[in-house]
């Protein structure tokens, strides 16, 4: 069964297009990444699957259910603006939110207790949330998302504001739940956690959907024509002097090349060494956040020559 199924959903306020006719599917129990720019129509798409409003059409089922109230006591929402109750004290706010999700008392308080401790905020549980830094604020709103634990976790931007030790440490729970049976909906614009924990993937832009998918199958149709280098020497816009060169994107002392389909790799490799002294050069598959930008921009040139035509 599909965790999620959306049929030609489409949103539309004061005559902006949010979301045009969207069908995708989240398999059960699986990780997947709600992707896509700024504006693209991903909190619409998922205040549409928690019911906060309403598709102007299509359909929207929910662990086998059509979307509503029904099926939201089974989902943890963790929205990427906080909405925590600054004047409580940690516990008491963790507590009243899990008995709105119809946890009881002696349940709410062995889980609270669990939670804080393992996520390190065991000794702020009688101190008032606004006292917390942004960090333990964003853990302790994670903690209010999976204390019922829910069938399905949506997760918008939930790493955000915290130091790599907590990104493992919620990456860590998050992989937990998941191999507990758990969906997972992640919607962000970090590729790379993507590309690390998601099974699957939905890209939208300017409310349409223009990429759907694994990621290692999306990778794949792409071929290896990209080369991954570590250089040292000559300036970097020597890289992109060779003809095979697609394009290329460089921080300084690494980069990453797209090579146009009929180069050859072992003379660009040649062209290269007569410039720069390599630490590293790898032909790879192109990263996810390459092929984001490629599809993001070419729905982009679309739609422009759409609009001139």
């Amino acid at each position: 069964m599909d965790a999620i199924r959306l049929s030609n959903v489409s949103k539309t306020f004061d005559g902006l297009r949010a979301v045009a006719d969207l069908s995708m599917s989240v398999p059960e129990g699986s990780l997947f990444g709600l992707l896509g720019p700024n504006g693209a129509g991903k909190t619409t798409t998922i205040r549409m699957i928690l019911s906060i409003i309403l598709p102007d059409a299509g359909s929207i089922a929910v662990l086998g259910k059509p979307a509503g109230q029904d099926v939201n006591k089974f989902i943890g929402y963790l929205p990427e603006e906080r909405g925590l109750y600054r004047k409580m004290k940690v516990g008491d706010m963790l507590m009243f939110m899990a008995e709105l999700k119809g946890v009881d008392k002696a349940a709410g308080r062995r889980g609270i207790d669990h939670w804080l401790e393992r996520l390190d905020l065991l000794s702020w549980k009688k101190r008032r949330v606004e006292e917390l830094s942004k960090g333990m604020q964003q853990k302790l709103q994670f903690i209010a998302t999976i204390l019922h634990q829910p069938r399905l976790m949506i997760l918008d931007e939930p790493f955000s504001g915290l130091d790599p030790i907590n990104v493992n440490l919620l990456k860590e729970i998050v992989l937990e739940m998941s191999r507990g049976g758990c969906t997972v909906i992640f919607s962000t614009h970090r590729m790379e956690q993507v590309e690390q924990m998601c099974d699957a993937i939905c890209l939208i832009n300017k409310a349409q959907l223009v990429l759907h998918g694994d990621p290692k199958s999306i990778r794949r149709e792409y071929g290896k024509n990209t080369v991954v280098v570590d250089f040292e020497g000559a300036p970097d816009s020597i890289l992109g002097e060779w003809p095979g060169v697609e394009k290329y994107n460089s921080s300084g002392r690494w980069a990453e090349v797209r090579l146009k389909r009929d180069a050859d790799s072992r003379e660009y490799l040649q062209y290269l060494v007569r410039h720069f002294r390599l630490n590293k050069f790898e032909v790879v598959e192109p990263s996810l956040e390459e092929i984001f930008i490629e599809k993001v921009r070419a729905s982009n040139e679309a739609d422009l020559d759409r609009s001139e035509a």
